[in-house]
Parts: C-alpha cells; structure tokens; sequence
C-alpha cells in the first residue's frame, strides 16, 4: 500500500484567540501608608539583562500596568511627590505569567527610596490559569539523556512523559518527534499543542513539535493544562516555549557531550562465528554566544540591540547483530541439488499441465535450472540479495551482519532583540534544522526518515498611550517530513528494472521491489506499507491589544 500524506496548511489570523503568547505582564496598585490609591504616580520596568526600560502612570484607581513584556528579571521603580521612591530588585518575570506587584509608598522626600529584593514566590492571582514553569535554572543544571528539554514536563504534576509512542506517529513520522510522548491528566499524546516564542509550533499531522530548540538557547516553558487565557486554544494541554534573548554582557558555550561502547557487553554468540561488540558512538556538541550588537567606533549595540546564536550537531553511529537464511551461492546460479532430502524439488513451469483438476509438472533434472531459464529481471536483483557468510552453517542463520542505525541532526537557533524605545521592543528569531537517519536492512533496503524545517518569527510590543499596548507577531513555518525506503531520492531501482506493469513513481518512493520468498529465507526488498511524506506551511499573522481602564484590563 502507497500513503504519502501531502497538505498545505496556512493560518491567516488577526486578533484572533486561537494563537498563543510568551510574553508576561506586571501590574499593581499603587497606594499610601493609609491604603488610599496613588493616582499619576510614575512606574517603571527595567529589564536587567538588556537595560529596556518602559515607563507609565497609574490611573484615578492606582493601577498600572506593562503588558508585553519579555520574561526575565526585572527591577520595578515607583515615584509620587511627597512620597519615597519604592523600588523592587530582581523580580522575576516568567513566561505568559500575569505577576502581581503592589507598591505601599512611605512619606518621605522623593530621593529617598526604599528598596527589596524579591525573593518569596509570587502568588498567580491575576487569572486562574493551571500550569507549570520549567524555568532556566532547571533547564540547564537537571541532568538530561540527550539533552532533551521536553523531558523535564514530567516535575509539572498529573504529566506522564517517556511512554511508547501513540497512534500512527512513529509508523508514519518517526524520528525524535515521534518518540516525545507526554500525557497530561490521562490524555492521548495527540491533545498536546506545542508553541514557540508566541507561534505556532506544532505539526498538524501527528501534532508534534516542529523546533525544539537545545537546551542552552531556551530561556524557559511553560506546561499549562487548564482555564487558559482567551489567546489559547487547539489543544488540551500547551507546551509554551520561550527562547533566550541576549543581554548587555556577552555570554557563550562550548559544550561537548560523548558516549561510545567501551563499557558495554560483547554480543551473544548466536553462530559459529562470535560477532564482534556492537559498535557505538554518540556525539552531540555546539555553541550559544549572545550579547550585544556592537561594531568598533561605528556602532554600539548596548541598551539597543542584541542576538542570540546558537547551532548543536547530534552524530550517532551504532549497529545491531542480524542472523537470516540465504540461499547458497549454488542456489543463485540455478544449482539446487543441496536441497535436503524430503524436498519436493524444483519443478520446470513449462512443463505444468491439468490431470485430473490437480495441477502437476516435471522436475528440472537434479533440481538444477539451466542459465539460459533465469531471468534477466532476476539476475539483477540478486544485486540487492547478499551471499551466505557463516561458514559450515548449512542453509540456516547462514548470514550474520551488523545493521546500522546511524542518526544525523543538525540545528540552527539565531535571535535579535531591538529596543527602539521606551514605548517599542522588537524581537525575531530565524529557525533551521535538518535532520536524518537510518535503520538498515539486508542491503539497501532499510529505512530512511529525512526531515528538515524554516521558521521565521518576528514581533512588535508598542504602547500606544499609557492605557494601551498593541503586540503584533508575524510567524511562518516550514515543516516537511518523510519516511521511505533507504534508496528515496538516490537511486530508482524500478525503473533500472524496467518491470511491465511496475511504475517507478516519484523520487519519495524509489527503491527496491518486495520479494518474498515461502520457507526459511528471507525475503528482500522494500516494505509495501508507505512511503509517507509531509511538506506543511503554516502562516500566522497576530495582534494582541491590552486596555486599562480603572481596575479593569481588557485584551
């Protein structure tokens, strides 16, 4: 059977509620010693990391507010005449997270502050959203087999991670995507939605992950499995991602991870001949530099403007040990007089006629085919059908080999942060990754999964007034897919064939033709099931207004 899934997917949204946001929001009330409210005082944000500072007023209800803004740390400043200056150091901002921050302001003359370092963990009070923040401290100092962020879902509670993949996932995608099963509240692995910085991030096939960026260029997640915000949807679960922004001061690594079979035991000896150990060799190694953009004596980038950059390569080369029964090399050239005793034998087509509703024909003399009788289709086929390689093992488990299962990956994360001014912040990342591996057969006959991805992103957070933010986000993914034969887009078996009634098909499907032969022997060739091929685009265009008005905020 022949599958190959091709679809188109395109989102054109403005405003709408079904898109997702990384971005966070600080608000409070302002008030004095006596809990009346502070109408007209002056707050502000600074961002730690990149200096970004936004400014507002409170209102007649002593409320302020600054949505849209990056997660990180922040310092928050708050001023009124005849007051102290309030100020809060090292306030962390998580992402997609609505934090709550009143200021009591003390009488005093406005050069005086009082100043706190946060460091109790703020209550969400502001919505009633359930969920969990992987935050960057675990992300880069929790030991991960592979390096593999989305591992850590399982510290958010009622999430199980590590299961065998579900559906036709692993069948018809496979590869690393296949193989990340999470279940939140006892869910199927296909109710989860998967954005990143803001767009979408999920392939709508099997409703995996399109980009996981390494674990060094994230700055956290989010894991929110109920009472979502209006901006949300698609999903039972959401796996919101964040990626790292750079700051004021360069910051890199170099990072290096290996694994090979020194330690592991030899292979079962399940022949005559003892297979040597299996061959391992993992190696995943990198790069992150962030910091400002600065050009000597033409330009400098710090409080302005900043890039994240970050590529990671993933090599694995590992083999296991296979045993088939092949035909002897007597056998390929028409000679099958070592068949065992008891044998029917090998009988000429020619020959066959009815006798009596029964169909019979006559033997080939000594079980031999002459050369002139074997099929020119057939001698070519035997290019793809190996010779026995266990001596003295008779014609059973007389072919060992070591199967290969080598895994490419490569990866390319690139992000800039520009603050064009207190009232506008802008952001982009560019996303690539190409990706591919085997699982080898009995020659050339294994199969092969290719993957490769773009994703574009860019976004805009503008105050408008004091009372109105606008966030614009532009997103557009490439995602495309295939599992095939091990021969795809290199050779067309089929049409060297040149077999009547037998079309090679596109370059997805090349390959060799399934040959199965009744007995002990294996048989050869390409599986009929697939291939299967996925080539979607998504394009997103978002905009998220927020209004204050009082006590109220409306987005």
């Amino acid at each position: 059977m022949k599958g190959i899934l091709n679809s188109v997917l395109v989102f054109l949204v403005l405003a709408a509620p079904g898109f997702a946001q990384t971005l966070g929001e600080i608000t409070g009330i302002v008030t004095d010693a006596t809990g009346a409210v502070i109408a007209g005082a002056l707050v502000s944000a600074r961002n730690n990391a990149t200096g970004a500072t936004r400014e507002v007023t409170t209102n007649s209800a002593g409320v302020y507010s600054f949505p849209a803004l990056n997660p990180g740390v922040y310092e928050v400043r708050a001023s009124a005449k005849g007051f102290k200056t309030a100020i809060r150091r090292d306030v962390t901002l998580e992402v997609q997270q609505n934090l709550r921050l009143d200021f009591d302001m003390a009488v005093g003359d406005v050069t005086e502050s009082v100043s706190v370092s946060a460091g109790a963990i703020s209550l969400q009070t502001e919505n009633a959203t359930v969920g969990t923040v992987i935050e960057n401290k675990r992300i880069i100092e929790l030991p991960l087999n592979g390096r593999n962020a989305l591992q850590l879902v399982a510290l958010a509670p009622n999430v199980s991670f590590g299961f065998p993949a579900a559906g036709q996932a692993d069948a018809r995608q496979g590869g690393i995507r296949a193989s990340q099963s999470i279940s939140v509240g006892g869910q199927r692995a296909q109710y989860n939605r998967f954005t990143l910085d803001g767009v979408e991030n999920t392939d709508p096939n099997f409703n995996t992950f399109v980009v996981l960026p390494s674990v060094d260029a994230l700055q956290e997640f989010k894991v929110q499995s109920g009472i979502y915000p209006a901006e949300f949807g698609r999903g039972a679960t959401q796996v919101n991602i964040m990626t790292k922004s750079g700051g004021n001061d360069y910051h890199g690594t170099l990072f290096h991870f290996l694994r090979n079979e020194k330690l592991d035991a030899k292979n079962y000896a399940f022949t005559a001949n003892r297979p040597p150990k299996d061959p391992f060799r993992l190696n995943q190694f990198g790069f992150t530099l962030g910091g400002p953009v600065s050009v000597p004596k033409l330009f400098n980038g710090k409080n302005k403007l900043f890039f994240m950059a970050n590529y990671e390569w993933f090599r694995q080369r590992r083999s296991v040990q296979a045993i088939s029964s092949l035909p002897s090399v007597a056998m390929r050239e028409g000679n099958f007089s070592e068949l065992p005793l008891g044998t029917a034998g090998i009988f000429d087509p020619r020959t066959r006629t009815n006798v009596g509703g029964q169909i019979v024909a006559t033997p080939f003399p000594g079980n031999i085919l002459p050369s002139t009788r074997i099929a020119a289709v057939s001698r070519q086929l035997l290019e793809f059908y190996p010779v026995p390689n266990v001596a003295g093992a008779g014609l059973r488990n007389n072919f060992q080999q070591a199967q290969g299962r080598p895994i490419n990956r490569d990866q390319l994360v690139t992000r800039f942060d520009f603050v064009e001014s207190s009232n506008s912040q802008w952001f982009g990342r560019y996303s690539w990754g190409d990706e591919n591996q085997l699982t080898e057969a009995l020659k050339l006959n294994g199969e092969k999964i290719v993957t490769n991805f773009n994703q574009y992103m860019v976004s805009n957070s503008r105050v408008l007034t004091p009372s109105i933010v606008n966030e614009a986000r532009f997103g557009y993914t490439q995602f495309y897919n295939t599992t095939g034969p091990e021969l795809a887009f290199t050779r067309d078996v089929v049409g060297e064939l040149k077999m009547p009634g037998l079309a090679s098909g596109p370059p997805v499907q090349w390959g060799i033709p399934n040959v199965s032969l009744q007995g002990v022997y294996a048989g050869f060739g390409n599986s009929s099931e697939g291939p299967y091929e996925n080539n979607n685009s998504a394009l997103q265009f978002i905009n998220n207004t927020t209004i204050v008005r009082g006590k109220h905020t409306f987005k």
